[in-house]
């Protein structure tokens, strides 16, 4: 313990040595046109965690977020944008009048056959990308969304890049192509799928109308991570609830020779949810999804309350108040959920994570505020510190300094 003690004060904190290598890590990856929510919270949070413990150790690190940005649904959000909003290209609806037309899209093509006909076509269009104002509606759409989420990462802390479903679309033909000559894939029910050895689902590579599938999407992109960003290390950071997707999804890679596990990793990181007080879903009293944007907020707020209760609105200005009461709360989640088991479901509890004892955020940044007011106080530099170090070296003789 002395001799670690002695090594922290003369050089700091050094990382262990490591090789370094390149590592993918797939996380958060919302979906366009709908708002982040509590669902995305833990992704993006453990994602940038592991992503800067990388840094630290001197990989590369490729951070990607692979947004669903495309499929059949797009369909039914331009056909009613283009309806709803005739002026979307040079005046854009806001975010939030996105979602509600997401639902109202929705009904609208369960309900009104017309309705539902024009929405295939513009998939039709979409994808054969024959008709340039489709694909205006759909970039805006995109962009909208994608304003939405930088501002969620911003106030996070985040660094993310995004490269979504719609990016591996050139590749699916190549990939079904090559699918087919390794004699993997079977027909059933005018359907191409895959029976992958000890797995109970099939991965289903093309449907019955000729379009690709999700499935489809991820192979694709996990060939695109090995061949073409050349990746040591890939990691897909998603609910574990997709354990047994990833893990059919690997073992197709395998069996198509595309990395050996020896050599490349790849991996799933699963996570378990977040679940309110009363140990089911974290949700609204009415029943909806709570947006991470108003999640935030409301951590914030709370901040702001205890710091104001606490009297420190004497000791600093508004902005200086606004400014810890972010930094606290957004903190404080993060903390909350990076101390949890990372496979289990966790309760969301603001009081308990606002917490000054206990294991908090709180009384962590209590300590080493503490911690740092002594060593001013005391009027003994860096440099001093140093140099009695290098001398005589930290020698533990008292017992609060064991139990320490």
């Amino acid at each position: 313990i002395e001799m670690f003690c002695d090594s922290i004060a003369l050089y700091g904190v050094v990382p262990p040595f490591s090789t370094p290598r390149k590592v993918v890590v797939d996380f958060s990856s919302p979906n366009i046109a709908k708002e982040m929510h509590v669902g995305h919270l833990r992704s993006t949070i453990i994602g940038e965690c592991v992503c800067r413990i990388f840094e630290y150790l001197g990989f590369e690190v490729v951070r990607v977020s692979h947004v669903g940005d495309w499929g059949t649904q797009f369909g039914m959000l331009i056909a009613h944008l283009e309806e709803t909003f005739p002026n979307f290209i040079t005046d854009p609806p806001a975010i939030s009048d996105l979602q509600r037309f997401y639902k109202d899209s929705k009904k609208r093509f369960d309900d009104d056959v017309n309705f539902k006909k024009r929405s295939q076509l513009k998939v039709v269009s979409l994808q054969s990308g024959t008709d340039e104002s489709v694909r205006n509606a759909w970039s805006i759409i995109c962009d909208i969304s994608r304003r939405d989420f930088e501002r969620i990462y911003s106030r996070l802390g985040v660094s993310i890049t995004e490269k979504g479903e719609s990016f591996y679309q050139s590749r699916m033909s190549l990939i079904v192509k090559e699918l087919e000559e390794s004699k993997l894939i079977v027909k059933e029910d005018n359907c191409m799928v895959i029976h992958v050895p000890e797995i109970r689902v099939p991965l289903f590579i093309v449907k019955s109308d000729g379009g690709y599938t999700y499935d489809t999407s991820d192979i694709a992109t996990l060939r695109y991570r090995i061949f073409e960003e050349k990746a040591d290390w890939i990691i897909y950071i998603v609910d574990i609830g997709q354990r047994d997707h990833f893990s059919t999804i690997f073992k197709l890679g395998r069996m198509m020779s595309w990395y050996d596990p020896l050599i490349t990793r790849v991996e799933h990181i699963g996570f378990g949810l977040v679940l309110g007080e009363n140990r089911k879903k974290f949700k609204t009293r009415s029943g909806d999804t709570i947006k991470l944007s108003d999640l935030l907020d409301e951590g914030v707020s709370r901040s702001k309350a205890k710091l104001l209760e606490r009297g420190l609105g004497d000791r600093f200005s508004n902005e200086e108040i606004d400014k810890i009461s972010e930094s606290v709360g957004y903190s404080c989640i993060k903390y909350a959920d990076l101390s949890k088991n990372l496979t289990s479901d966790y309760e969301f509890s603001f009081d308990r994570m606002l917490e000054d004892r206990g294991n908090t955020a709180v009384y962590l940044m209590y300590c080493y505020s503490r911690i740092r007011s002594i060593i001013r106080k005391s009027g003994v530099s860096q440099q001093e510190i140093v140099d009695y170090v290098s001398e005589k070296g930290i020698k533990a003789t008292h017992e609060s300094e064991f139990k320490l």
